[in-house]
Formats: structure tokens, C-alpha cells, sequence
């Protein structure tokens, strides 16, 4: 395993203050393409948001020298939030003239932007409405492959589709950092295989208790501070009994 780069006792998954809280605060923009004839599923939705995520981290770009690697810095350093916007026709096409990367799913599109100061949104994303990302899925999602990734979201919460998408994709992130070198570059070259689905209520309280990556809100918007809202269940870190093999720690943001 990769050494975490991050003490527990000053995670920027936390909802309790911490140092980071001093440190400028930055978001990861995130823009789904919601036109009013054709709305993406919301599952394909959250799923392609995690991998929208996932590409960013995994970009050259964020890395070393690359032309983002200091906004994704200085976003790591303070607390790791992600602003899920939605945007149609024209506001979409301004958008993908931005820097980024667009990541298309079944029915959605997400474009991910490169980290921005709290208070400094570029003009064409700072317009673009946050609230009333609802959506729908036509059908009930099929099961998930137990041999693959896995977001399991709390079944006691109920989130919008834009909050429930940056949820995702912090679960994707902590999956992310949980892995070594080699589990993220396999996950990458695959393609970032993911499903997002809603745990039954005694499937939820066994994931909470298996030392898998969990995400804790930290408040901001819709549900209450310190609601657990998704476990990471990833192949890579269940594959030792829980109590025997590796630990994996969890985390809360």
C-alpha cells in the first residue's frame, strides 16, 4: 500500500474543526449536462460523477508539474470539496469551453473543472444554478457486480441528485487514496469500473462496521453534520477479513 498522506487526526474528511479549516479553502466544480427533453438516470448520473473524479486525480495534468497540480494541492491541503452545478444547451457549450475534462456515461455527462477558491468561480460556472438537480431513473438499476467497485449510499438519507453526486464522488476519492500505486493504475486502465447503489438498511450497518472508506458530511447543505453518507466498498480493500489482514482506514468528511 501507498503510505496515506493524510493523519486521520487531520483528515480533510472531518467534520470536527481542524487546522485545514485556516488553510484557503478551495472546490472542485463539477457540471452535469441536465437538457430538459433528455435528463440523464440519476444513477448514471452519480456513477459517471465518480468517475468524473477519479479522471482528475488520475490526470498527468494533476501531478508533478503538470498545469493543475497546484490547484489540486492547495485544494487537498484545506477540506475537499466538490460543488455539483447543472447546466443545458448554450450554459453547457460555455462550459466545455472551459478547462476540464468531460466524462460521458450510459445517458450522463459530467465535465470536471481543475480546483477554485470558494469565493472565485469562473463567471460561466458561477452562474450555473446548484439546486434542483433532481433526477429520476426510468428503471431500477440492476444489481451490482459484487466483483467490482461499489458506492453505497445510506439508506436513511435523502439527497438531492446533485448533492448525492458530489457524495459519490467523495467516496470515490477516498477509494482513490485507500489504494496502492498498482490497484489505482489497474482501476484507471480499466476504466474507472464503478457502480453507485442504495444499501438495504442491515446491508448499510454491516458496510459501516467493515473498516471500509466512509464519508461523514460535514454539513454545508441538506442533511445534518456528521451524517454518514457512502461506504466505498472496493475490491482491492475487502479482500482480507476485517480484524486480519490490512487495515483500512475510514474518514469523514
Amino acid at each position: 500500500m501507498s503510505e496515506d498522506p493524510t493523519p486521520v487526526s487531520d483528515s480533510p474528511f472531518r467534520s470536527e474543526p481542524s487546522a485545514r479549516d485556516e488553510a484557503p479553502q478551495f472546490v472542485l466544480p463539477l457540471v452535469v449536462r441536465i437538457e430538459k427533453a433528455e435528463p440523464p438516470a440519476r444513477t448514471d448520473a452519480l456513477e459517471t460523477s465518480a468517475r468524473a473524479v477519479l479522471t482528475i486525480l488520475a490526470d498527468e495534468r494533476s501531478a508533478g508539474e503538470g498545469e493543475w497540480a497546484g490547484a489540486m494541492r492547495d485544494w487537498q491541503d484545506a477540506r475537499i470539496r466538490k460543488v455539483v452545478r447543472r447546466a443545458r444547451g448554450a450554459e453547457w457549450r460555455r462550459a466545455g469551453a472551459l478547462p476540464g475534462i468531460t466524462v460521458t456515461g450510459k445517458s450522463a455527462e459530467v465535465r470536471v473543472f481543475p480546483p477554485v477558491p470558494l469565493d472565485g468561480w469562473p463567471k460561466d460556472l458561477a452562474k450555473l444554478q446548484v439546486s434542483g438537480t433532481d433526477l429520476d431513473d426510468p428503471e431500477p438499476p440492476v444489481d451490482a457486480d459484487p466483483a467490482a467497485p461499489v458506492l453505497w449510499l445510506n439508506p436513511d438519507l435523502g439527497m438531492s441528485a446533485g448533492k448525492a453526486m458530489a457524495q459519490a464522488g467523495h467516496a470515490a476519492q477516498l477509494a482513490w487514496w485507500e489504494l496502492s500505486d498498482e490497484e489505482r493504475t489497474a482501476w484507471r486502465d480499466a476504466g474507472f469500473p464503478l457502480a453507485v447503489r442504495t444499501a438495504e438498511a442491515a446491508r448499510w450497518s454491516e458496510l459501516t462496521g467493515m473498516g471500509l472508506p466512509l464519508v461523514r458530511d460535514a454539513g454545508f447543505t441538506e442533511i445534518a453534520p456528521g451524517s454518514c453518507t457512502v461506504v466505498a466498498d472496493h475490491p482491492a480493500l475487502r479482500r482480507e477479513p476485517h480484524g486480519s489482514g490490512r487495515a483500512v482506514s475510514t474518514r469523514s468528511e
